[in-house]
C-alpha cells in the first residue's frame, strides 16, 4: 500500500518490550493471533448518526480521509478516533479537497474529504469545483448547524448543499439519524458510478448526535439511476465502415479514457489498425507518449504535430473528451473536413460542443470493444502516418538552452523525468509550469498524470501531491512540478507531508511572475505587467526548511542533475526553488478561440 509515516507512541514501545521479554513468545503470538481472528468477526454496533457515518465509509473500502476538525463536524471525526480509516488533518480545506481529488484520480475509487460548516465548508468549494469539472471520483462530507437552527443565520452557518448544487454530481441535505449512513454510502457509489464526479453529503449536529442503531445500506445507487453500457449496434456498424474506409483517421483520446479504465483497449485498437493517437490534458498517459502512433497533446498549448493532424484529418474518433475550448479553439474551424465518431458515457456531452456524426453513448472501454469487433478492416493509412510523422520532423518540441543564458524550464522537467521511473506520479499547479510538464515529461501509464483541467485551479499542485503519495504504490516516486505563485497559495501544505513524513519532490519554476498572465500581457496587453510581476517571492528553500522538510535551490544547469537526484533521493518531503529564465514562454500556442491550424511558435506569430 501507500507509504504512510510510523507512528509510535509511548505505550507502543512498552507493549513492544513486554512481548520481546516475554519467556513464551510463541504463544503470546497464538494468543494475538486468537484475539484478532475474533476482532475481525466482531464488530461494535452503530449507536449515533456519526457512527453511521463511519461505518458506511468503512464499509465502502476508505482508507484515508482528508479534513479539517471543527464544531459541527466534531462527532464524525469523534467517530472516525476509533476507526481504521488514517485521517490526515490537512492544514487547510482547499488542501483537504484536492488531496482527495488526487487520491482519487491515482487510486480510481473516491477521495474523501471533510470540513465544519460556514467556512469550513465554503473552503472545500474550489477542489469540489475542480473535480466537477474534471469528472474525478470524491466524497465531500460537511458538518452542519443543528436542523432547528438551519435559516436562523446561527454560528457559522451556510447553505452548503444550495452553495454546491452547482458543482457536485449529487448532493443531499440529511436529515435522518436512521438515514445518514445511508446517505453517505449512496454519494459514494453515486460518485464513481457512470461518469464519476464528487458528491456531498450535509450532516447536521444533531443528526450525527443522534441515537441510531441502523447499519447503513451497501454502498449502491439508487434504482433511478441508469447508466447506458453498450452503444446502439447500428451506430456501432455504422462508425466501424467509417473507420474502414478512412484515409485520415486520428484517435482522439479524452479523460474518460483513463476513468473508464479504456486505456488498454484503446492502446489495442490504435496499434491494431495502426491508426495515429492525440490525447487531451486530461487523457495525458492513456496511449504511451513514446509510441510512433502518438502525437501526444492537442489543443492550446499541444504540439504543432497533434494540431496539424486534427486539422487535416477526415476521421476523427473521439472518445471520453468533452470538446472543451482550451482543445477545440474555435469551433468552425476545428477538424473542419472530418466526420466526427463521439464515443461518451455522458449522453449531455454528445453534440453538445461540436457535432457528433456517429454518437456512441456508452462505457468507453465496452464501446471501444464493440468498435473492435465490428472493424473488418484497416483504413488504408500509410500516407496519412507517413504525413504525421513528417509532422512531427516539421514540428519538434526542440529548444534552446544556451549554458551562459538563465535556466530553460523545459530542461528542469526532462531532467525530472530522466531521473525517476516510468511510473513517477506527476502533480501540478495551474499555469506555464503546468503546459512545460505535460510538453515536456514523457508520460507511458495511466494515472500518472494528475492536475487541474477545466477549472484551472492555481494552488492544485501541493495537496493533490499529498493525496497522490497516499494512492499511489510504494515504488512509485511522486513529483510535483509547481508555480511560484501557485506554489505560493497552498504551500501550508507543507507542514502536513512533513508530518507525515510523504515522499514527494517539490520543483517549483520560479521565474518571479505569474508566468501564463504575464505571457498573455506580452502578447496582447502592450507588455503592461498588471499585477503578475512577483518580484517579492520568498526563498522557497529556506521555507521549506523551516517548515522540516529538505530544501535545494538550482540557479544554473551545472546544478540541475546533481541537485534533483538529491531531492528524489531524499526520504521525505523536499523542495527544489528553480530560478528560471523569467522571459521564457510556453509554444506552441494557439490564441483563445483560433484556429487550431494556425498555432503560434514565437509571440511574432501571434
Amino acid at each position: 500500500m501507500s507509504e504512510r509515516a510510523a507512528k509510535v507512541t509511548p505505550e507502543d514501545e512498552q507493549d513492544d518490550d513486554q512481548i520481546t521479554d516475554s519467556a513464551a513468545p510463541d504463544a503470546a503470538a497464538e494468543a494475538d493471533s486468537a484475539g484478532d481472528a475474533e476482532t475481525e468477526t466482531t464488530v461494535d454496533p452503530v449507536t449515533s448518526g456519526a457512527e453511521a457515518v463511519v461505518r458506511a465509509l468503512e464499509n465502502a473500502g476508505v482508507e484515508y480521509a482528508f479534513g479539517v476538525q471543527g464544531g459541527a463536524i466534531m462527532p464524525v471525526y469523534d467517530a472516525l478516533y476509533d476507526s481504521d480509516i488514517y485521517h490526515v488533518t490537512m492544514a487547510h480545506e482547499q488542501g483537504a479537497a484536492h488531496a482527495a481529488d488526487a487520491y482519487g484520480i491515482v487510486s480510481g475509487d473516491p477521495g474523501i474529504c471533510l470540513a465544519t460548516s460556514g467556512p469550513g465548508a465554503t473552503n472545500l468549494v474550489t477542489g469540489i469545483a475542480d473535480a466537477d469539472m474534471d469528472s474525478d471520483p470524491m466524497v465531500a462530507l460537511t458538518g452542519q448547524v443543528s436542523t432547528e437552527m438551519v435559516g436562523n443565520d446561527a454560528f457559522q452557518e451556510t447553505d452548503t448543499t444550495g452553495v454546491t448544487t452547482p458543482v457536485t454530481k449529487d448532493n443531499t441535505f440529511s436529515s435522518d439519524p436512521d438515514r445518514v449512513g445511508s446517505d453517505v454510502s449512496e454519494a459514494f457509489a453515486l460518485a464513481r458510478e457512470g461518469r464519476p464526479g464528487p458528491t456531498l453529503v450535509d450532516l447536521p449536529k444533531d443528526i450525527t448526535n443522534a441515537e441510531t442503531d441502523r447499519e447503513p445500506d451497501a454502498p449502491e445507487v439508487p434504482d433511478t439511476y441508469r447508466v447506458q453500457e453498450r452503444a446502439d449496434p447500428e451506430i456501432v456498424d455504422a462508425a466501424a465502415e467509417r473507420i474502414e474506409n478512412a484515409s485520415k483517421p486520428v484517435m482522439l483520446l479524452g479523460g474518460g479514457v483513463i476513468k473508464g479504465e479504456a486505456s488498454e483497449a484503446c492502446r489495442e485498437f490504435a496499434t491494431e489498425h495502426e491508426i495515429p493517437v492525440i490525447t487531451t490534458m486530461p487523457a495525458i498517459g492513456a496511449f504511451p507518449e513514446d509510441h510512433e502512433l502518438s502525437l501526444e497533446m492537442a489543443g492550446m498549448h499541444g504540439t504543432g504535430y497533434a494540431n496539424m493532424a486534427i486539422t487535416h484529418c477526415d476521421t476523427l474518433i473521439g472518445i471520453g473528451t468533452r470538446f472543451d475550448d482550451r482543445l477545440t479553439g474555435g469551433i468552425e474551424t476545428f477538424a473542419p473536413d472530418a466526420e466526427l465518431i463521439h464515443v461518451d458515457i455522458d449522453p449531455a456531452e454528445i453534440s453538445k460542443n461540436i457535432h457528433a456524426d456517429y454518437p456512441l453513448v456508452g462505457d468507453a472501454e465496452t464501446v471501444v470493444e464493440q468498435l473492435s469487433a465490428a472493424v473488418d478492416a484497416s483504413p488504408e493509412a500509410k500516407k496519412w502516418r507517413a504525413q504525421c510523422q513528417q509532422w512531427k520532423s516539421d514540428y519538434s518540441m526542440a529548444y534552446d538552452a544556451p549554458e551562459d543564458e538563465p535556466v530553460q524550464p523545459e530542461f528542469v522537467v526532462e531532467a525530472l523525468d530522466e531521473a525517476t521511473s516510468d511510473r513517477a506520479v506527476v502533480t501540478t499547479g495551474v499555469g506555464q509550469h503546468q503546459m512545460w510538464a505535460c510538453q515536456y515529461w514523457t508520460f507511458t501509464e495511466p494515472r500518472t498524470w494528475v492536475s487541474s483541467h477545466g477549472l484551472g485551479a492555481m494552488g492544485y499542485g501541493l495537496p493533490s501531491a499529498i493525496g497522490a503519495r497516499l494512492a499511489a504504490d510504494d515504488d512509485q516516486e511522486v513529483v510535483c512540478i509547481d508555480g511560484d505563485g501557485s506554489f505560493l497559495m497552498t504551500l501550508q501544505g507543507l507542514s502536513v507531508a512533513v508530518r507525515e513524513n510523504l515522499d514527494i519532490t517539490v520543483a517549483v519554476l520560479n521565474n518571479e511572475y505569474i508566468g501564463m498572465v504575464r505571457q498573455w500581457q506580452d502578447a496582447f496587453f502592450e507588455g503592461r505587467h498588471s499585477a503578475s510581476d512577483y518580484g517579492w517571492m520568498p526563498e522557497f528553500d529556506k521555507l521549506a526548511e523551516a517548515f522540516g522538510a529538505k530544501g535545494f535551490r538550482i540557479d544554473d544547469y551545472d546544478d540541475v542533475a546533481e541537485t534533483i537526484d538529491e531531492a528524489i533521493t531524499y526520504d521525505g518531503p523536499s523542495v527544489i526553488d528553480v530560478h528560471i529564465d523569467p522571459d521564457a514562454n510556453v509554444y506552441p500556442m494557439v490564441p483563445s478561440g483560433g484556429d487550431n491550424g494556425q498555432f503560434a511558435l514565437t509571440e511574432d506569430q501571434l
